[in-house]
């Protein structure tokens, strides 16, 4: 079925640039994961938690470097894409992921996980709204047919920072 507007963000918008590396609040960053991470992230799924609130779970570092391709080939298709959320010196404390990206929509859904020891210092909102402020304002070439670039901020919370 044809669209009777035009995509909410155009084909290509994604796939034209590299993944970007985004800053988060407190000196957090979100970078694309690297063939180095196989390791942490493979652990991480030791943790009952992160198993218990996702459905897959990595049998080996090999599978782990798999998803890792899996998630540049999303990004290449924009279908979606994932995260490591580190500090400024590279230590991984999680991962944050846009999935079912939508262009026509301009809708995507996101999940995440906190290793255990990072877990309580606001990691995963920080990551969050840093994704969120990438997704809505650089990331996101929005254009309603009404002219109003500005409707993701109907569906923001009262006491939620402004949005630069």
């Amino acid at each position: 079925m044809a669209l009777s507007t035009p995509p909410a963000i155009p084909a290509g918008t994604f796939a034209a640039r590299p993944q970007p590396v985004l800053p988060a609040a407190g000196g957090l960053f979100l970078r694309p994961w690297a063939p180095c991470d196989a390791a942490v992230f493979f652990a991480a799924y030791a943790d009952p938690e992160i198993r218990h609130w996702h459905t897959r779970q990595p049998a080996s570092q090999e599978q782990v470097h798999e998803w890792f391709d899996q998630y540049r080939q999303a990004w290449a298709r924009e279908t979606g894409a994932s995260w490591a959320v580190t500090r400024s010196d590279g230590e991984v404390l999680g991962r944050i992921a846009m999935g079912g990206l939508n262009l026509d929509d301009g809708v995507a859904g996101c999940a995440y996980w906190v290793l255990p020891a990072a877990r309580g210092a606001g990691v995963a909102s920080r990551a969050l709204t840093g994704l969120s402020a990438w997704a809505l304002g650089e990331g996101s070439d929005a254009v309603h047919s009404d002219g109003r670039h500005d409707m993701h901020l109907h569906a923001r919370i009262r006491g939620d920072e402004q949005l630069a």
